[in-house]
């Protein structure tokens, strides 16, 4: 990573967990999962409500923890709100790829994401940047309902 877009990611992650986008309470979510990350303490309450035509209408999250958890969620709602499960689960894909560095590709349309690419040099953070991500999977797997998901399952 060059040295300016190092810099952009310090600037993005750290906008993202001091003002994350989408943070609150979903009261009419369609499906709600808790993920945590024990080994570091991480934890999502990610909701969703799905629309008639199954796309992710809105996507909110609450919890705490590090700045790479809650700058993914943040860009993750962002991002991923109002599309198909069809086109979450190819991003949700692409992103994992890139994450964990079995992709060199960034999907054109993945924007201030590709800057996560930066997590895959320290491997004790990859679980971090994967936690909502991992909370979504399982939301997309739910007609409705409540759900956890762990870091640790795999």
């Amino acid at each position: 990573m060059s040295a300016e877009l190092e810099e952009l990611y310090q600037e993005v992650i750290l906008d993202h967990s001091r003002r994350p986008r989408n943070f609150g309470e979903l009261p009419n979510a369609t499906v709600r999962v808790h993920g945590d990350n024990p080994s570091c303490g991480d934890e999502i309450h990610l909701a969703v409500r799905f629309e008639p035509d199954d796309s992710l209408g809105e996507i909110k999250f609450t919890g705490h923890g590090c700045a790479i958890s809650q700058a993914s969620a943040s860009l993750m709602t962002m991002k991923l709100k109002k599309k198909s499960r069809e086109e979450a689960s190819t991003m949700l894909r692409a992103f994992h790829d890139l994450i964990v560095g079995q992709s060199e590709t960034v999907p054109p349309d993945f924007g201030d994401l590709r800057l996560l690419q930066g997590v895959r040099k320290f491997p004790q953070r990859v679980k971090c940047a994967m936690l909502a991500w991992r909370a979504l999977e399982q939301a997309m797997q739910l007609d409705a309902g409540e759900s956890t998901v762990s870091t640790e399952v795999d």
